[in-house]
C-alpha cells in the first residue's frame, strides 16, 4: 500500500465527514444551510476555529462571486486553505555528526510513546541506520515489558531497568551502551504521567541533565507523541510539555479511523513545531512520515463533481 492509500485509509472516519458535508453540493448550489453542514463537518473534525473560519470565509468569498458554487470547488477551497495553513510542517529527520543522536519521546500515558519508540527503531533500522531503544518509563512496569516485547519482535537492541529505576539513570546507561556499540540513534521512551505534574517535568528535566554529561548536545530532539483521537484536548498538552521541556517536534499516532484528524493542523499553527511521524495503524510500518499534500488530499479523495458538464 502506499503512502497516499496509507493516508487515505487512516483517515476515512474523519473524511467521511467531510465528504458527507461537500457531497451533498455535487450537483447542488451552495446555500446557508449547507455552509452550516460544512462548518460542522470540520468542528467535528476538530480542525480549530482559526482554520475553520478561514476555509468558510473563503468559501463565502467564492460563493459571492460565483453563485453557482458547488462541491468540487469547494474542496479545492478547503485544499488550499489547509497547505497554507501547513506550510512547513513536514518534519525532516536527518541525523547530524553526534554519535549516538539522541531522540527522546515525551507524552501522556496512553499517547502511543512505546509502540512509537518500537516503530521508529524499526523504520530507522530498515532505513541502514543503527538505533538502540532505552525503556525510561520505570514508572510504568508494563511499559518496560512491552518495549521489550517489541524488541525481541523486531530485532531491535534495547537497555532497560528493573520497575521503579532512576529513568534518568537507565538513560545514562543506555546512551553509555550506545556510545560503545557504536549505534548512530539513541530512542528513549518516557514516563508519562499526567503532564500537570510537577514530578513527572522535573523527572524529563533530570534526565536532560544527565544526558548533558555525556553530550552538551543531547537529546538532540524532543518529540511529543500525541493521540489524534483526543482532538483539541491534545494542543494543551503540547502546550505544557513544550512550556516546560522544550519540544522540537511531533508525533501523532491512532489517527486511524478517528475523526479527529484535524487536530494536528490546530497543534501545529499554535506551536508550529513540525510533524514528524503520523501513525496510522498497528503494524511496525503504520508509522510513517507526515506528507502534507497527502493528509491534505486524503480529506477529500474520491469526490467527483459529476454535475460538471451542466455547470451554469
Amino acid at each position: 500500500m502506499g503512502i497516499f492509500s496509507k493516508f487515505r485509509e487512516g483517515f476515512r472516519k474523519g473524511a467521511d465527514a467531510l465528504r458527507g458535508a461537500i457531497g451533498t453540493l455535487v450537483g447542488n448550489r451552495l446555500d446557508e444551510s449547507s455552509l452550516e453542514n460544512l462548518e460542522e463537518a470540520f468542528f467535528a473534525s476538530d480542525f480549530g476555529v482559526q482554520t475553520t473560519d478561514e476555509i468558510l470565509g473563503e468559501i463565502r468569498e467564492a460563493h459571492r462571486r460565483d453563485k453557482n458554487l458547488r462541491g468540487q470547488e469547494v474542496a479545492s477551497i478547503a485544499k488550499t486553505v489547509l497547505m497554507q495553513a501547513l506550510e512547513g510542517a513536514e518534519g525532516r529527520f536527518e541525523l547530524g555528526s553526534d554519535r549516538p543522536e539522541v531522540v527522546c519521546l515525551v507524552g501522556v500515558n496512553g499517547s502511543g510513546k512505546t509502540t512509537t519508540c518500537a516503530k521508529l527503531g524499526h523504520r530507522l533500522q530498515k532505513e541502514g541506520h543503527t538505533p538502540l531503544l532505552g525503556a525510561c518509563d520505570t514508572f510504568r512496569a508494563a511499559a518496560v515489558e512491552q518495549l521489550r516485547a517489541w524488541s525481541d519482535r523486531l530485532s531491535l537492541e534495547l537497555v532497560a531497568g528493573h520497575h521503579g529505576a532512576d529513568a534518568a539513570a537507565v538513560a545514562f546507561d543506555a546512551y553509555a551502551a550506545a556510545e560503545s556499540r557504536q549505534r548512530d540513534v539513541l530512542l528513549l521512551d518516557t514516563a508519562g504521567r499526567l503532564h500537570v505534574k510537577g514530578n513527572l517535568m522535573e523527572e524529563l528535566s533530570k534526565l536532560r541533565r544527565v544526558l548533558q554529561k555525556k553530550n552538551e548536545n543531547a537529546p538532540h530532539h524532543s518529540w511529543l507523541v500525541v493521540d489524534g483521537s483526543l482532538g483539541t484536548n491534545s494542543l494543551e498538552q503540547a502546550r505544557v510539555f513544550h512550556q516546560k521541556f522544550g519540544l522540537t517536534g511531533l508525533v501523532v499516532t491512532k489517527l486511524d479511523g478517528t475523526s479527529k484528524g484535524g487536530s494536528l493542523v490546530a497543534i501545529y499553527r499554535e506551536l508550529k513545531l513540525p510533524i514528524h511521524f503520523i501513525g496510522l495503524g498497528e503494524a511496525p510500518e503504520d508509522l510513517i512520515p507526515f506528507a502534507v499534500e497527502g493528509y491534505v488530499q486524503s480529506l477529500f479523495a474520491d469526490l467527483h463533481d459529476e454535475s460538471s458538464d451542466s455547470h451554469a
